[in-house]
């Protein structure tokens, strides 16, 4: 059985047959999307089409780059994040810096702007020219109702740095970073980049393909290699447990809160406090100043969730759908095959041609099970750090939360301890003068 080669002569009928996940082809019309984010193009990194003839297989390919992985030829930055008002819409704008040694860029240094939109384009034309890649998920468009404003500025840095990470982990995938889509995205001006969106199939061929994707996902396989099987159990497990995971630091991030709220309300009711019992006043201030320090410290730990914690979860709940999507493309290439082998048992005067239709697609699973293996274990290895690292982080926070909060109620107590010593000092001890006067009449 033959790999795949880039051919840039080559037109392959059996590309525009190919399906995929159908959840990533539903139209989605609102003011951030349009039409041409689903335009479709068959092609491999470098923009040639398929071809069914080179003896290369994604995973050499992807061993080929990862001999040079830590000689990163390219650097891609998301900052300055712009509003926009036009007279239909408000959307917000990133600036993307690029550097690079590439011999394939005219220049080492662009710097562009782009809206989410574009950002949806690069990963649709990703996953559309590999659909078995792993590609990073961009963060969700909309956000739960009252949870946070659209244009919120904490929402659009969240964004920003979710739309960083999703550049930054195309640029330093070996086949991904070479894809023509990718080089366009980051050099080309607005009007370019607007041209290039609007090529590919039209509205009905895409149609066509959606629904080719249903039949093919309510037909199933047959006979799932068992890799990719064990690969679907683990996604599984991990999805419920990431999501799981998800929903409880989402909730301890919402104790925390209301938590850093009530001590806010605190510390001025034992000032004003103070203010009215003379007696009490130091010890009143004093738990005023420990709990004005602790609401620092709390909220700290609270942007510590907020910023690390919480997206590192969200973002791999994010990634347990992708997998998803990747694993449905694959068994969908797969159910093309069997498919077809079906027709060609069933209608023997179309062997010949059924049979060259057949080693083509068979030819494209292998290629989308190898490309899958190769890009499992690197998605894997990236999950574990990024997992590990915010897990990390927030234990040595808590750590040193914790001890910050002991700190300041220890001092109080010593404090406290230390003028109840002096206090009860005084009452015990009576004056001397005191003591000669009462011992006078009994001299007498």
């Amino acid at each position: 059985m033959s790999g795949i080669i880039v051919d840039p002569t080559a037109e392959s009928a059996s590309t525009q047959e190919i399906t995929t996940d159908v959840s990533e082809r539903m139209l989605d019309l609102d003011e951030d999307d349009d039409l041409e984010v689903f335009s479709k193009d068959a092609t491999l990194a470098d923009g040639s089409l398929f071809n069914a003839s080179m003896p290369t297989s994604p995973a050499s390919m992807i061993n080929q780059f990862e001999e040079d992985a830590d000689e990163k030829d390219i650097f891609v930055t998301v900052d300055n994040p712009e509003s926009h008002v036009t007279a239909i819409e408000t959307f917000i704008t990133y600036r993307v810096l690029t550097k690079t040694t590439r011999s394939e860029f005219d220049s080492c240094e662009y710097e562009v702007r782009r809206r989410y939109q574009d950002f949806h384009w690069l990963k649709g034309r990703l996953e559309e020219a590999h659909p078995t890649l792993i590609v990073h998920p961009l963060p969700e468009k909309f956000v739960m109702k009252g949870m946070v404003e659209r244009f919120n500025e904490d929402f659009i840095e969240t964004r920003r740095k979710a739309l960083h990470r999703f550049l930054n982990r195309i640029a330093d995938h070996p086949i991904l970073s070479c894809s023509e889509d990718f080089k366009i995205f980051l050099t080309a001006e607005a009007s370019e980049l607007t041209t290039h969106k609007k090529q590919g199939p039209g509205f009905l061929s895409r149609m066509g393909d959606t629904v080719r994707a249903v039949a093919a996902t309510v037909r199933g396989v047959k006979n799932r290699p068992e890799e990719f099987t064990a690969i679907q159990e683990y996604v599984d497990t991990f999805s419920q447990k990431i999501n799981s995971l998800d929903k409880v630091a989402l909730r301890i991030l919402k104790e925390q809160k209301e938590y850093l709220e009530d001590l806010k309300e605190c510390e001025p009711m034992y000032t004003l406090w103070s203010g009215s019992e003379d007696e009490l006043a130091e010890p009143l201030k004093g738990m005023a100043g420990c709990i004005d320090r602790c609401c620092r410290e709390t909220e700290e730990q609270v942007n510590q969730l907020s910023e690390n914690l919480v997206p590192a979860l969200h973002e791999y709940v994010l990634c347990a759908e992708t997998l998803k999507a990747v694993l449905r493309r694959r068994d969908n290439i797969q159910a093309d095959v069997e498919a077809k082998s079906e027709t060609l048992a069933n209608k023997m005067t179309e062997r010949e041609s059924l049979k060259e239709e057949i080693d083509k697609l068979e030819d494209k699973m292998e290629f989308a099970n190898n490309a899958l293996k190769g890009d499992w274990e690197r998605w894997q290895k990236n999950m574990r750090e990024d997992i590990k690292a915010a897990f990390m982080c927030t234990a040595e926070k808590n750590i040193d939360y914790y001890e910050k909060c002991l700190a300041v109620w220890e001092s109080f107590l010593l404090s406290q301890r230390s003028d109840l010593t002096v206090e009860s000092s005084g009452e015990q001890d009576p004056a001397p003068q005191e003591i000669a006067e009462d011992e006078a009449p009994q001299a007498t």
